[in-house]
C-alpha cells in the first residue's frame, strides 16, 4: 500500500454554531494498519480472480439477505434470516408487517447507493444521503415525532437527542442544532471528497465516514442503517462489489465491541489522542478481512455445488443410479445442516418412492451411493453430500 502519512494534513476543522470546533481527522497508526491493508489487497485480488461468473446470481441472493438481516438485526430488527429472505420475495401487495417493510427498505437503499456508486469517480454528496435515508424509512411510523424521511435533524427547544449507554461507554450528546447538523454533514462529505482525490483508498475514508457520520447522528432514525448503507457505498465505488454489504453481519456478530468502539474513538479524540479513530478503523479492516476471506469460502463451496449437480445430473442420464437414488443425493444436498437416516426415512416423497420396494432395496440404493462418494456420513451419523470431503 502507498505511504500517506502527510495527508494528516488534510484534516479537516468546522465551526459550528453551538457545538463548537469539530475536528474531522484521519487519527490512525498508519504503520500499523499496513499489514492489514495489504492482506485486504491480495484476498480481493484472489476473491475477483475465482470464477465468480459461475455463482454470481446465487451469491448476491445469499449476500443481500444476510446482509440485510444483519443491519436490520442491529438496529432492533425483529424477523430472522429465514423471514427476511421470505420478505424480500414478497410483491408489494403482499407486504403486511412494519417489520417486512423494514428490511425491504433496507434492500432498497443498497440498491440505489449500487447504482449511484457505479458512476465513474462517485462520492457521496449530501443529497445521497437524504436519499438513502428516504429509502431506509420509506413508509414506515417513526418514534419522533419531528422525524421524516429524507429530513434532518433539527431539535426544537427543549428537546434533546442523546445516543449510546453505559454498557457501551457513555451517553453522548451530538449535535442538536439542525443548521449545525447540516454543516457538519456537508463538512464531512467534503472531507471525504477531498481525501479521495488525494489518494486516500476505500478502506481508510469507508471507516472514518462511517465512524463521523454516527457521531453526528443526522436524523432522528436510522441513522444505523444509513452510515452502514453510506460506508458500502464508499467501497463498492472502489471496486468491492460483494464485502461492504456482508460487512453487516461481522458487526452485527461483534455488535458490543462494535457500538462501544464509537464512544471509545470519541473520547480518545476529546482527550487529544493522536491516534483517536485507529480502534475503529482496524476494526472495520479485520472485519472485512474476514468478510471476503469468507465469500471466497462460499464461492468455492457453491461452484462444488454446480459441478456436483452437473455430476449427479450425468449419472441420472447415464443410468448409473436410478431416479429415486437422484430424489435422495438431491434432497440431502439442499438440506443443508445435514439429514439423518432416520429423518430421510419420514419423508412422504421418500415413503412414496419406496412404498413397493422392500428395506433391502433402499439399503442397497444408500450403498451404492456411498460407494459412488454422492453421499458420505459423518461422525454424528448425519448424511451429507460427497463433495463436502473437499472442505473438511
Amino acid at each position: 500500500m502507498d505511504d500517506y502519512t502527510d495527508y494528516t494534513s488534510l484534516n479537516q476543522r468546522v465551526t459550528t454554531t453551538c457545538s463548537g470546533i469539530f475536528t474531522f481527522q484521519l487519527g490512525l497508526n498508519h504503520a500499523q494498519l499496513q499489514i492489514t491493508l495489504q492482506r485486504i489487497v491480495d484476498a480481493q485480488n484472489r476473491f475477483q480472480s475465482s470464477p465468480l461468473a459461475t455463482v454470481a446470481n446465487n451469491l448476491e441472493k445469499e449476500v443481500v439477505v444476510s446482509s440485510v438481516f444483519g443491519t436490520n438485526t442491529i438496529e432492533g430488527g425483529e424477523l430472522s434470516e429465514n423471514e427476511t429472505e421470505h420478505a424480500l420475495a414478497l410483491s408489494p401487495k403482499d407486504v403486511q408487517t412494519t417489520q417486512q417493510k423494514r428490511v425491504i427498505n433496507i434492500k432498497n437503499a443498497y440498491d440505489f447507493v449500487r447504482q449511484i456508486a457505479s458512476q465513474p469517480h462517485w462520492q457521496p454528496t449530501l443529497n445521497d444521503v437524504l436519499r438513502i435515508h428516504q429509502q431506509v424509512y420509506n413508509g414506515l411510523p417513526t418514534d419522533h415525532e419531528h422525524s421524516a424521511p429524507g429530513v434532518l435533524r433539527d431539535n426544537p427547544k427543549g428537546t434533546l437527542t442523546q445516543v449510546g449507554n453505559s454498557e457501551h461507554g457513555g451517553v453522548y450528546k451530538p449535535p442538536q442544532l439542525g443548521k449545525d447538523i447540516k454543516l457538519l454533514l456537508e463538512g464531512l462529505l467534503n472531507w471525504n471528497q477531498q481525501l479521495a482525490q488525494a489518494g486516500l483508498p476505500a478502506l481508510i475514508r469507508a471507516p472514518l465516514v462511517h465512524l463521523y457520520f454516527e457521531l453526528i447522528h443526522p436524523f432522528w432514525d436510522g441513522n444505523g442503517r444509513v452510515g452502514r448503507v453510506l460506508e458500502a457505498g464508499i467501497l463498492y465505488a472502489d471496486g468491492f462489489r460483494y464485502a461492504p454489504f456482508a460487512q453487516a453481519n461481522f458487526y452485527l456478530k461483534h455488535i458490543h465491541h462494535y457500538f462501544a468502539l464509537f464512544n471509545a474513538c470519541r473520547k480518545a479524540a476529546d482527550k487529544k489522542h493522536e491516534f483517536a479513530n485507529h480502534e475503529f478503523v482496524a476494526f472495520f479492516l479485520d472485519g472485512l478481512l474476514e468478510t471476503i476471506n469468507h465469500l471466497h469460502d462460499r464461492v468455492n463451496r457453491l461452484i462444488h455445488i454446480v459441478l456436483f449437480e452437473a455430476k449427479l445430473k450425468n449419472l441420472q442420464d447415464d443410468k448409473v443410479i436410478r431416479p429415486r437414488q437422484y430424489a435422495i443425493v438431491n434432497a440431502v444436498l439442499h438440506n443443508g445442516a445435514g439429514l439423518s437416516l432416520a429423518q430421510l426415512k419420514k419423508q412422504p416423497w421418500y415413503n412414496a418412492l419406496y412404498a413397493k420396494l422392500t428395506e433391502k432395496t433402499q439399503s442397497r440404493d444408500l450403498a451404492k451411493l456411498k460407494n459412488l462418494n454422492l453421499i458420505v456420513v459423518d461422525a454424528q451419523g448425519l448424511l451429507l453430500p460427497g463433495f463436502i470431503e473437499n472442505f473438511k
